[in-house]
């Protein structure tokens, strides 16, 4: 059996995006309705890549 720590994320949620970036909640939903961070949708949750972060926290900034 594969425990949690050894899981691979490919997705988080709004939450979890939080708690992983260390970037605030309002930040995100900024990014998000900016378009710059994308979500996909699935059923009534929204999801973030992870590649999507990595890609965000690796741009440079302006």
């Amino acid at each position: 059996m594969v425990s949690n720590s050894e899981v691979l994320k490919i997705a988080y949620s709004i939450r979890e995006a939080v708690e992983a970036t260390s970037l605030s909640r309002t930040t995100i939903y900024k990014l998000i309705s900016e378009g710059d961070l994308p979500i996909v949708k699935v059923g009534g949750r929204s999801l973030i890549p992870s590649s999507a972060l990595i890609e965000l926290l690796a741009a440079p900034q302006n």
